[in-house]
């Protein structure tokens, strides 16, 4: 029996010079071809599609520039009113105006799922942490370090990967498809394993009282694959509806809307929790991290975003990933924080609350005991006097 490869071979001899080259490049091009997604937008006019791709991408980025834009004025707003003392920081205009920003800029994310892959708005989120950044140290003056310039010039380089290697294909978001993926065999799996690991985790953190960030942040990252899904089949619902074709009659459309509400307020929830027990720069790039990867996974398993896509591609945009990951980690790692000249004044123990810091000084310190010193040393001297008096 001939080996196959040899009888390939021979086989290519006998063919036409054009049929050669294309036989040649076929292992090329199962690397760099990427094939129609399944579901995808089949019209005659391809620019149109990538149009709405770029739209999604353009929707996303300054969504994510107001974000970080409002977080720089409600941390200004916090620090003026720290240092003048006069007034709640909710009664100022300006905190008023980043709230106002923040919700533009959330209402841009949404709307940039209706036009894009969720696996790449997700990853866009880094534009914040860059934006942010960048603000701080021009407005409010914040030292500029080197793992900024570094962090900064990863999250760039990690964005243009994922914007070049992203899936490129859209989809029509219809009442019909989201009902056919729901009850996909892919997604039930996903499902009935993510609420298996939800169930551990909040067993660990409620009742053992685990309470380590890497729990906490599961918690959230799970609840966000919830929320990317909803988010993106009701914001392409909605887009389809303004399209002309009615979207918003069908069961499946409120139930999205449901379990995006639910999800978005558990999952804000649990990141105040992570806020309260630990360090902003743990709690920033770790979330980053699993919000991203807990996107992506939701987009592959239910939207099958990833079908076609070439092998080249997938490896470049993980790589990408990778970059915005190391980039936001060195960003937010150690950042330092913003004196408020606050004066402290001790009133006390605190009812319930343990004291753990050491009022009294040292018993070495020149300052140890001076108080209790100086009383026994009058007692003594009013001693003395009396002595020498009778």
């Amino acid at each position: 029996m001939r080996h196959p490869e040899f009888s390939v071979t021979v086989w290519r001899q006998f063919l036409p010079q054009k049929h050669q080259e294309k036989m040649a490049n076929s292992t090329i091009e199962s690397l760099f071809y990427q094939k129609p997604a399944k579901n995808a937008t089949q019209t005659p006019d391809v620019d149109r599609s990538y149009k709405a791709y770029l739209v999604g991408i353009i929707i996303a980025i300054c969504g994510n520039f107001l974000i970080s834009i409002s977080l720089n004025i409600q941390k200004y707003t916090h620090v003026r009113q720290s240092q003048t003392g006069s007034k709640p920081y909710y009664t100022c205009f300006l905190w008023w105006c980043g709230i106002g920003l923040m919700g533009v800029g959330e209402l841009g994310n949404f709307a940039a799922y209706g036009f894009a892959p969720a696996s790449l708005i997700a990853p866009l989120g880094c534009v914040s942490v860059i934006a942010s950044a960048v603000i701080s140290v021009v407005f409010l003056k914040e030292t500029l370090r080197a793992s900024d310039v570094l962090g900064g010039a990863l999250a760039v380089t990690g964005t243009y990967l994922l914007v070049t290697f992203a899936p490129h294909t859209s989809q029509h978001v219809t009442a019909h498809l989201v009902q056919r993926y729901s009850v996909s065999w892919q997604f039930l799996t996903y499902l009935t394993i993510e609420i298996i690991v939800f169930c551990v985790l909040l067993y660990l953190y409620k009742r053992r009282n685990l309470k380590h960030i890497v729990v906490v942040l599961m918690l959230v990252a799970l609840l966000a694959s919830l929320t990317v899904i909803s988010v993106k089949a009701v914001s392409g619902m909605i887009t389809e509806s303004v399209k002309g074709s009615l979207q918003l009659t069908y069961p499946i459309f409120y139930v999205m809307a449901v379990v995006m509400v639910a999800s978005c307020g558990f999952q804000i929830k649990f990141l105040n929790q992570a806020m309260k027990m630990f360090d902003a720069t743990e709690v920033v790039p770790i979330n980053f991290v699993f919000f991203t990867a807990s996107a992506i996974v939701a987009g592959i398993v239910f939207y099958q975003e990833f079908y076609g896509l070439a092998l080249l591609n997938i490896f470049m945009f993980l790589f990408g990933c990778l970059l915005s990951f190391l980039g936001v980690f060195l960003i937010a790692r150690n950042r330092p924080k913003v004196k408020t000249e606050q004066p402290f004044i001790d009133m006390g123990q605190v009812p319930g609350r343990r004291c753990t810091d050491k009022v009294q000084p040292e018993a070495k310190h020149i300052t140890y005991g001076s108080l209790a010193a100086k009383i026994l040393h009058l007692d003594k001297k009013g001693e003395q006097q009396e002595e020498t008096s009778t």
